[in-house]
Parts: C-alpha cells; sequence; structure tokens
C-alpha cells in the first residue's frame, strides 16, 4: 500500500475541497431574469434574536433568498413582545399580534401604515376556559398569528394553547397537549364569540398560519408529537388543507422539513410561481429552505449553511430568530432602508 507524505495528504485535500465546493447545486427556480420585472417586488422579515428573544427586528430582502439587517441589527420598535406576525389588512394598513409571554392573559395588536411608526391598536384577553371540548386549557397563549381573509371579510387569529402540565417524567406531554385555537374579528377591535379549536383531530400543533391560494386553505403546522419511529413527522412543518377557513381540515401531509424545526414561514417567489417555505432549526441553529412550485408539494430543500458560496443559495444575517415573512413593494424596501439603514452581510 502506497504511504503518502504529510504535504502530499495536504495537497490531495485542498484538490478534493476545490472540487467538492465547486459542484453546486441549481439555483432556486422563482427568480426573475433579464430586465424581467419581479410580481413581488420586495419582502420583510420581522424576526428576533438568539440574544434578544421576543424583542422586534427587520431583515429584508429583494429576492427571497438573501437578507440583510435593518437599523444596525438593533431593535425597530421598542414596545412590541412577541414572535413577530404581520398582517395586511383591507384597509391596507398593517397589523401586528404578539404578547408578552405566554403566560400572559392578553394578546397585543399594533397597526401601521408603512411598518415603521406603529400604535397600540387594541388588546384581545381570550376565555381560554370557555373554549368547547378544551375546558382543561392552561392559561397560556403561543405565538399568535394573524390572517385576513377576503371572502368573509374577516381576520382570523390563531395561536396555541396546553392542556396539561409537564412533568419531571415527562416533560414533552405539555407539549404534545398544545392545541391551536382561533378568533374571528371584523376589525382586530371587537372579537366573535369565545375561541375554538382549529382542527378536528387530535395531535399536538403550535406555530400554526393560514393562507388561501386558489379555492383551497392551506394551514401550515408544526407537528408538536415528539419524533418516534412510530412517529416520524414529529416536529417538522406539516400542511393541512380545506375547502372553507374554518375546516374541517383534512390530516397534515407528510413533513415538509427535517425533524425538529419549528416557526414555518411562507412566501411567493419574485416570479410568483414558486413557494419558498422557511422554517428554524431550534435553538436557533440555522434556517432550512424547502420550495414547491405548490402548496400541495411535493417539496424539496435547498442548500444552504454550508459555508460554501457556491452551495449556500440562501442567507440570513447571524442570530436572527423565529418571526414572519411579508411581500411590500419596492417604495416600501426603499423607505425602510431609507428610515433604519441597512447592514450588508459579512
Amino acid at each position: 500500500m502506497k504511504k503518502y507524505t504529510i504535504k502530499q495528504l495536504f495537497f490531495l485535500l485542498v484538490i478534493l475541497t476545490g472540487i467538492s465546493a465547486k459542484a453546486q447545486q441549481p439555483d432556486p427556480p422563482g427568480q426573475v431574469k433579464g430586465s424581467e420585472k419581479p410580481k413581488n417586488e420586495a419582502y420583510l422579515f420581522a424576526h428576533m434574536t438568539h440574544n434578544d428573544y421576543g424583542r422586534l427586528y427587520y431583515s429584508v430582502s429583494l429576492d427571497g433568498l438573501h437578507w440583510e439587517n435593518l437599523n444596525n441589527g438593533k431593535r425597530v420598535f421598542e414596545e412590541y413582545k412577541g414572535h413577530p406576525d404581520i398582517c395586511k389588512g383591507p384597509d391596507g394598513k398593517y397589523y401586528i399580534a404578539g404578547n408578552t409571554g405566554d403566560d400572559a392573559k392578553s394578546i397585543n395588536i399594533w397597526v401601521s401604515d408603512d411598518l415603521i411608526t406603529w400604535k397600540k391598536h387594541s388588546d384581545y384577553t381570550p376565555d381560554l376556559k370557555s373554549t368547547p371540548d378544551y375546558s382543561n386549557a392552561l392559561q397560556r397563549i403561543g405565538a399568535p398569528k394573524l390572517y385576513y381573509d377576503k371572502d368573509s371579510e374577516k381576520f382570523i387569529m390563531t395561536w396555541h394553547t396546553p392542556h396539561l402540565e409537564g412533568t419531571k417524567e415527562d416533560g414533552e406531554r405539555y407539549w404534545a397537549s398544545q392545541r391551536t385555537l382561533y378568533v374571528l374579528s371584523k376589525d382586530l377591535k371587537t372579537f366573535e364569540g369565545t375561541p375554538k379549536r382549529l382542527f378536528d383531530w387530535d395531535m399536538g400543533t403550535i406555530d400554526v398560519f393560514i393562507r388561501k391560494v386558489g379555492d383551497s386553505y392551506y394551514a401550515v403546522i408544526k407537528d408538536e408529537t415528539y419524533p418516534t419511529l412510530y412517529w416520524t413527522t414529529g416536529k417538522t412543518i406539516r400542511i393541512a388543507k380545506s375547502k372553507s377557513l374554518l375546516g374541517p381540515y383534512s390530516l397534515p401531509q407528510q413533513s415538509i422539513s427535517p425533524n425538529f424545526r419549528e416557526a414555518p414561514m411562507l412566501i411567493p417567489s419574485p416570479d410568483d410561481k414558486i413557494w419558498y417555505m422557511y422554517y428554524e432549526q431550534y435553538p436557533g441553529v440555522s434556517y432550512g429552505l424547502s420550495i414547491a412550485d405548490n402548496l400541495n408539494g411535493p417539496w424539496f430543500q435547498a442548500s444552504g449553511y454550508t459555508f460554501f458560496s457556491d452551495w449556500d443559495k440562501y442567507s440570513f444575517p447571524e442570530k436572527v430568530r423565529h418571526g414572519c415573512m411579508v411581500t411590500i413593494s419596492k417604495n416600501e424596501y426603499d423607505s425602510l432602508v431609507k428610515k433604519f439603514g441597512i447592514t450588508k452581510n459579512k
């Protein structure tokens, strides 16, 4: 057997590394080419950070793939606390929902004309004990999210609430007991009735948001059952489907993400033909990206976080944590950059 010197082994390693770096995946679909104008001009990522959990930060993108910090990585609105979720209403205004902590009794909602200046819009205190078939709900409100449904001309606000405490022997049962609740509103000031369960199937779900595409509603969820050989979809991002905003929703599709992912975010590509689904590998390790040409799938994962520029098809500022992504106009993008300043990634 031929023996190699240290210098020869080092030289061989350099060659193999170079080959690996150049053996790249194709670029993600959905981008515009040449002089073609994008249908979705720009994007805002409202998020928290690893070192300042639950506070509001902004990053922006022109292609939905490469994201850059605004405001030199500082908070953009001091009063906000929560898991940021922004929704555009029929009045053209933006609404953001949050809460001061999972044990807070109220959901707090702010409104903005320009995504720069926010003012308090309302507070909503759900009577969790009044939820039908969920009388043992604990006073916990996780990650409230907003969606405006044009068909019903109503907002739906969703969040997750558990019904079992964790124990030393089984801390996971707290998470497995999370169920997604909702309430409807015309104006996010007055709310209709008591909270209700969104899904009639019995499994843990968190981080749920709704989108309508075509004639179908899609509920993007995190499956909050712990992964095992017998529940392989545990702690992954999945999608359920319905013909109606309030269901009934189908059992969720197979996993879009690997296990131990949460806080999904969904945006259309610049050419409006492709879907980009982001999700966090927790706790704050990295972001993954899955891509499909329709929400029924199939989905594939784009390459990222490899630290080889040819392989990294998307990028984020360091230490960002979950929130929401929304499409914005180029004028709104320019206004945000003018107000806060943009920080180019190194």
